[in-house]
């Protein structure tokens, strides 16, 4: 297992060394590039040289990407120019990570919570009027862009039943923060109305946001468990008199969690994706509200910084789910 792992943990070196490269060359290759962004609409041919000279973007290439490398390994990506002026990138993306945190993690435990009990029980009741129910769902959850779903949403729920709040993180509403993620300080301080706002302002953006990996969840789950439920063990184990829960426990559900749990991994990593435009539609201040902002204002230290630690998280939650696979199933650990 542990070589398994060290050899999965030098292929992730090798894919991110791929990724820091094609990012480097395709933000330069953006039109007018960072020193325009950096001196703005009103700038010279001599402060735009200077510039130039002050990033190293007179270097020749190689030196720059080794300066970019060696910038990124030590958290420097640079000031934001478009999302907070002025403000260390790094900065803002602390500030703004535990948000796209809590939003996606809630995201997925929906989307987990739901997927796979309604996948399995489609599955055992193939052909019925809950496994139509349940597919039409999936397909419509696919189907239907997340804005559109946001929209929809926010109108009804918060607009006009004012069940939800509109927009925001949280209201006006004296907290004390700890960690930065608002339910978790609210819970540590016991500042039970403080966590149940931040909660109520994150239903709506993780519903949202849960479509898409809960139309996948439960597809691959319905899936798998299909295939599972046709193989000799489980014909035989029921042959044999087991009962209904072990054969589920032991059988069905054990085998049919190796493709749901790749699945699974691979939404978490696309959650950002999905965060850019919930958060826009919501108000809500992440990492997607950020990305938005930085395409808009052309804003490339907080571009760099977001879209290579988005390709970060993709590389490591596919380790996790690599290791989990090997521990569920030891044949992987082989190959």
């Amino acid at each position: 297992m542990l070589r398994y792992v060290v050899r999965r943990l030098v292929q992730m070196v090798g894919v991110m060394l791929l990724l820091s490269l094609l990012l480097f060359v395709w933000l330069r290759s953006l039109p007018g590039g960072p020193a325009s962004a950096i001196c703005g609409d009103r700038c010279n041919p001599a402060k735009l040289a200077q510039i130039k000279k002050t990033l190293g973007l007179d270097d020749p290439v190689i030196v720059q990407y080794l300066n970019f490398l060696k910038r990124a390994v030590t958290g420097d990506f640079g000031v934001s120019t478009g999302v907070q002026p002025g403000r260390s990138s790094m900065e803002i993306f602390v500030e703004r990570l535990p948000a796209t945190i809590e939003l996606g993690v809630l995201a997925m435990i929906i989307a987990v919570a739901a997927g796979i009990p309604l996948g399995y029980l489609a599955a055992r009741r193939r052909g019925g009027i809950l496994d139509g129910l349940t597919l039409t769902s999936s397909l419509l959850g696919v189907a239907i862009p997340v804005f559109f779903t946001a929209f929809v949403l926010k109108y009804f729920f918060a607009v006009d039943w004012h069940l939800f709040p509109i927009s925001g993180r949280q209201g006006d509403i004296e907290a004390t923060r700890v960690t930065n993620f608002f339910v978790l300080d609210g819970l540590l301080t016991r500042e039970w109305d403080a966590a149940w706002d931040a909660l109520r302002h994150l239903i709506l953006p993780a519903v949202t946001l849960a479509t898409i990996p809960f139309s996948f969840v439960f597809r691959i789950t319905r899936a798998a468990v299909l295939d599972v439920l046709d193989e000799d063990y489980v014909r035989t184990a029921e042959a044999k008199g087991l009962s209904s829960k072990v054969i589920t426990r032991r059988h069905v559900l054990r085998n049919a969690m190796l493709p749901v749990v790749t699945i699974i991994g691979l939404q978490m990593g696309a959650l950002l994706g999905g965060a850019i435009l919930t958060e826009t539609v919501f108000g809500f201040p992440g990492l997607g509200d950020a990305l938005a902002r930085a395409f808009t204002g052309r804003d490339y230290s907080m571009l760099q910084l977001l879209i290579l630690m988005a390709a970060a998280t993709y590389v490591v939650v596919n380790l996790l789910v690599d290791i989990t696979y090997a521990y569920i199933d030891p044949r992987v650990r082989t190959r």
